[in-house]
């Protein structure tokens, strides 16, 4: 695997001030067509006075409003589009794990924009035109699969549109393509480890759609001897290619900042994309929680640090702010990384439940560590290999909320 040369070293390797200026002149134009329109996002501008472009600055774009996923349901499906009809070519959007489908309209030139963010994702994880791409996102409105064939047919190299699910012949065909870079979920990863020969081709996996941990890199290059690189992006802004690590980042992922402009407001990631046409964002909420570092390296483009978790997955349990990321850390010093955290809130007084899987009884050392690290008591649940439920395809579910009913596993009281 080479060194992750830039895929294009003229605007990742930029110089900051001139990349500040292209921001800005973005940023002018994004307002500028806002206010051209009856969107929603003018009509805010309008209120505060704005008139024309010039008159936000990079300087003051803190003192705009932002806009919220409740804004996108509020005007579902298309309310925020900027541009007729006929100028969309597909439609990407979430599952609608809050109740709605969050539904975004695409242009050709959002497509191009996407494909050009990963590309230099692909390119910084060391692919070249001779790589051989498994991709195993799902295909389909979640924009995993077909944000990676995008950047891997920009970048000219060979790409397995395996998609999801049917391990078996996802692991026959690792085996026969002998591809160099996989990209899945970390927890599919992990799945295809269970099945997959460690002696195998890949050299490099580039891994998002969920929150994992420095924890769940170490044990996902163990098993299949490769190197983990994590990505980042939502529909909302473009999808995967928001930011990604490169072999050279640090563990840090370089933000793609020429087209979607970072802030982050009490740990809360909010972009701006500066250059899609489709339905542009002018100071998203993401709801995730990251931070923001300066550039180091030959790549002059802020940084981003893998996520902490989503502002709405943070568990509040006695007073004390508990992110699932941090459980899993410690789960993984002990146990496999199979895992489930159950929020029981049937009484006033929310209860931890951690089962994890182990031949070995490891529940009171297990709780010893998590309460050290998390500062409350959680209830440990020791399950024989096998009895977790295993992330075919899709974002694995490491959170389970039990308000009523049944418990989301066996064994739980």
């Amino acid at each position: 695997m080479t060194a992750g040369a830039p895929f294009d070293p003229k605007i990742e390797c930029m110089d900051p001030e001139a990349r500040r200026e292209l921001q800005e002149r973005r940023l002018q134009g994004l307002v500028e067509r806002l206010l051209g329109t009856d969107n929603f996002q003018g009509a805010l501008l309008k209120d505060l006075g704005v008139t024309r472009g010039t008159d936000v600055t990079l300087d003051e774009i803190h003192l705009l409003p932002t806009i919220t996923k409740q804004d996108l349901w509020d005007h579902y499906p298309f309310g925020l589009q900027l541009v007729p009809q006929e100028d969309v070519v597909c439609v990407h959007g979430s599952s609608g794990t809050g109740g709605r489908p969050t539904l975004i309209p695409y242009t050709a030139n959002d497509v191009e924009v996407w494909a050009e963010v990963m590309a230099r994702a692909l390119a910084g994880a060391g692919a070249t035109r001779s790589s051989i791409i498994h991709n195993a996102y799902g295909y389909g409105l979640f924009t995993g699969g077909l944000g990676v064939h995008h950047g891997g047919l920009r970048l000219q190299a060979t790409v397995i549109p395996m998609s999801g699910g049917m391990t078996e012949r996802q692991v026959r065909l690792i085996e026969d393509l002998r591809p160099d870079v996989l990209c899945c979920t970390p927890s599919y990863a992990l799945r295809l480890a269970e099945d997959l020969d460690k002696d195998n081709s890949i050299e490099v996996g580039i891994f998002g759609a969920e929150p994992w941990t420095e924890e769940m890199r170490h044990e996902i290059e163990q098993r299949l001897n490769i190197r983990a690189l994590d990505i980042y992006g939502l529909s909302e802004v473009i999808g995967p290619g928001v930011a990604c690590e490169s072999l050279d980042s640090e563990g840090l992922l370089n933000i793609a900042e020429d087209h979607f402009y970072p802030e982050t407001d009490e740990g809360e990631l909010i972009f701006t994309t500066l250059t899609k046409t489709g339905m542009p964002l002018l100071r998203y909420r993401t709801g995730d929680v990251a931070t923001i570092h300066e550039p180091r390296g030959r790549r002059t483009l802020r940084r981003m640090s893998k996520l902490k978790g989503r502002k709405d997955d943070m568990l509040v349990i006695r007073g004390v702010n508990v992110f699932p990321t941090e459980i899993e850390a410690v789960v993984l010093e002990l146990a496999s990384p199979h895992y489930l955290i159950v929020e029981d809130r049937r009484t006033s007084t929310p209860q931890l439940h951690v089962a994890v899987e182990s031949i070995q009884d490891i529940a009171t050392a297990l709780g010893a560590r998590l309460k050290e690290r998390l500062g409350i008591t959680c209830r440990v649940h020791v399950l024989e290999p096998g009895k977790l439920p295993r992330t075919e395809q899709g974002k694995a579910q490491r959170l389970a909320r039990w308000s009523q009913g049944q418990a989301p596993i066996d064994g739980l009281t």
